[in-house]
């Protein structure tokens, strides 16, 4: 089994500037590394011994890649002495990173998703370096022993379980300080098996997640979301505004940007605290829990430009939908049902599965009638069964129907306007 520890460090002045000179040298490295990839990319587009008519003629020669980048780091030592400060490890990490970052972007991951063209890092945004390896006992008391860095401080808020060992360490400067992130293993425990409970009217529960109510589920409870970004844009909106009106590279404006990175900072951790206290609530409640497929990233899309006649835009309702981008962002409904409510339920032996989102707002969780609804319409009225009840709430049912096997009724309007007979399962 494997875990992760995240202390905050306390670092001296001599190690804060130290850490920095060496985020900044590994980031100047990275931006060489990446370019002779680009390079290569621009000039060659294939690992054969030939040249493509789509680029201008250059020697061919053998593609960068891991290892042959790896073997630079001698020569880059030797030519530029300040090299030799960093650690070994650390500067293969960085060589690690560029690949990891060119074979996300060019294969993809085991999914098939591919990632973004990887940009080159600005100042500020190379913020982690990375230790593949160090000492099971580099942890003494308060401090903790890092390669080439020495004892460090650090708020010990929980202690490294009996029987783990530690085997990585992550260095990461955020907004407020620094801080390491151990990774533990233990091999004698083995890792959590896949979970195959079998749900249950009795044992599960249904979860819809939204902005009127946060998550609704089958059982009429609700929590609405604490919108913490809400709270706070009026401070923000203060501080970026004093912040514009200093002068690019001053003090002020840097001292500002350093409020305004804490600020953010705060809100995000408050997020991420209420969204763990919510998933302990839900699994608390059930051991299966049936949860939408949400593709967060479609909802909260830009709308599509309405071109006129004249040349001119139309108004798409854009202004609107910024409005509910935020929102969206502002609850973090994607972090929470495919990152923080799996990993709880995984840790305390329970399910979550997801289910297909299709009809699970247009039908009537009693009689599983259709019920065509607006966006706007916030509350469900079954002409047929009378049921009447929040929006939100009838799909919490459904979804639990759904997770259990259930098949939405569907009616079909035939070609001379006649529905066809409903079909169940």
């Amino acid at each position: 089994m494997k875990l992760a520890y995240q202390y905050k460090l306390l670092p001296t002045y001599e190690q804060r500037c130290r850490m920095d000179k060496w985020l900044d040298r590994l980031r100047y490295q990275y931006n060489y590394l990446l370019a002779d990839r680009f390079d290569w990319w621009e000039m060659n587009r294939c690992p054969v011994n030939a040249c493509p008519l789509v680029c201008s003629i250059a020697q061919p020669r053998e593609q960068p890649e891991y290892y042959g980048q790896k073997r630079s780091l001698v020569s880059l030592k030797q030519e530029r002495e300040w090299y030799a400060d960093l650690h070994a490890d650390v500067l293969q990490e960085m060589v690690k990173r560029v690949d990891l970052a060119l074979a996300r972007f060019i294969k993809g991951d085991k999914n098939g998703q591919r990632s973004g063209k990887p940009r080159f890092k600005g100042k500020n945004r190379y913020r982690t370096f990375a230790y593949p390896r160090v000492k099971p006992d580099c942890i003494q008391g308060n401090q903790v022993t890092l390669p080439k860095l020495g004892e460090i401080k650090l708020i010990q808020h929980r202690l490294v379980p009996e029987g783990f060992t530690i085997k990585r360490a992550l260095v990461t400067k955020k907004a407020d300080s620094w801080y390491v992130t151990l990774t533990l293993e233990d091999k004698s425990v083995p890792d959590l098996p896949a979970i195959e409970i079998q749900p249950t009217e009795t044992n599960s529960i249904g979860v819809d997640a939204g902005l009127e109510y946060f998550i609704a589920c089958s059982d009429a409870s609700t929590k609405q979301p604490p919108k913490f970004y809400r709270q706070s844009e009026d401070k923000l909106a203060k501080l970026q505004g004093k912040r514009d009106a200093r002068a690019k590279g001053s003090k002020p404006r840097r001292k500002l940007n350093e409020r305004i990175a804490k600020l953010h900072q705060r809100i995000a951790r408050q997020r991420k605290q209420w969204h763990f206290e919510t998933a302990r609530e839900l699994i608390d409640r059930a051991e299966v829990i049936f949860v939408e497929a949400l593709k967060v990233s479609k909802m909260s899309r830009r709308h599509q430009p309405k071109p006129g006649e004249d040349g001119t835009f139309l108004p798409n309702g854009q202004a609107a939908k910024s409005g509910l981008n935020k929102s969206v962002a502002d609850a973090g409904i994607a972090g929470f049902l495919n990152d923080v409510l799996p990993y709880v339920a995984e840790r305390a032996g329970k399910r979550v599965v997801k289910v297909h989102p299709a009809g699970t707002s247009q039908h009537c969780a009693m009689c599983l009638n259709r019920v065509p609804k607006e966006l706007s319409d916030r509350w469900h009225e079954c002409p047929d069964c009378k049921a009447s009840m929040a929006r939100d709430l009838n799909s919490g049912l459904l979804i639990k129907k759904v997770g259990l096997g259930v098949r939405l009724t569907i009616e079909r309007e035939s070609r001379n306007g006649r529905r066809s007979p409903r079909r169940t399962a």
